[in-house]
């Protein structure tokens, strides 16, 4: 199972928010790629990096940050927030990020992530399934809709995609542990490789999740833990990824 730190940039800045409300951000670093490069020497394959101005609607603000990672990084990096047109995916696959994951697009624009997989191959493109209540919610978590989380990743299995990565709003930034009911049915329904997002706080949160594995969960995002030094990256990543 990978564990994959993340990195939410705000503002060029390192930040976590709770429950995806921008007026909770808590700034912990202003060099995105000296946090990245930690992450790294601590075992980690692979970073999860959300640009939120993109995700709230402000393209630009940190394309110089995400390019310095792409030249920066020896390990991959997946980029989320904001990509919602077929010119966004290609410029940051070109850029250098090695996987873009589409989210609000996915009901906006649901032919683009089909589209996407033709041409740069599954590996380089994930969905990412914002959920409160089980009910998908886009825009940076600003928009909720009636769409069904498990209705919405059967459509994007069939579209050719074959990851996902699940998060449950109420949950993320909690450090309370992740709700994996969902996220297991999803997973044993659809066949999609699950990424949990949300909630992780210890390393107990871990050993449950890892008890998922052969229900399909392949990976989990840990964020706030790390910042908050709950959680060691490094015995982290001994534990359960190695």
């Amino acid at each position: 199972m990978l564990i994959v730190p993340a990195i939410d940039l705000l503002n060029e800045k390192v930040v976590r928010l709770s429950r995806g409300l921008e007026a909770t951000a808590k700034m912990y670093s202003e060099d995105a790629l000296e946090t990245a490069r930690a992450f790294e020497k601590a075992g980690a394959k692979w970073i999860h990096v959300v640009n939120l101005d993109g995700a709230f609607g402000r393209p630009g603000v940190n394309d110089q940050v995400i390019s310095r990672l792409a030249s920066g990084l020896t390990i991959p990096f997946e980029l989320g927030g904001g990509i919602r047109t077929p010119d966004q995916i290609d410029f940051w696959l070109h850029l250098g990020v090695s996987r873009v994951v589409l989210g609000s697009s996915l009901l906006e624009r649901p032919e683009m992530a089909e589209k996407a997989v033709q041409k740069y191959g599954s590996d380089a493109v994930t969905a990412g399934i914002d959920m409160k209540g089980g009910k998908v919610s886009i825009r940076g978590w600003l928009k909720d809709t009636p769409v069904d989380g498990l209705d919405l990743a059967c459509n994007l299995k069939k579209a050719g995609l074959t990851r996902v990565i699940l998060t449950d709003i109420a949950s993320d930034g909690m450090l309370q542990g992740p709700r994996l009911e969902r996220m297991t049915e999803i997973a044993d329904r659809t066949g999609l490789a699950v990424t949990v997002s949300g909630g992780v706080g210890s390393l107990d949160d871990l050993a449950r999740i890892a008890e998922c594995r052969n229900n399909g969960i392949e990976a989990v995002i840990v964020g706030k833990a790390v910042y908050e030094k709950k959680l060691d990256l490094a015995e982290a990543v001994r534990r359960f990824q190695n």
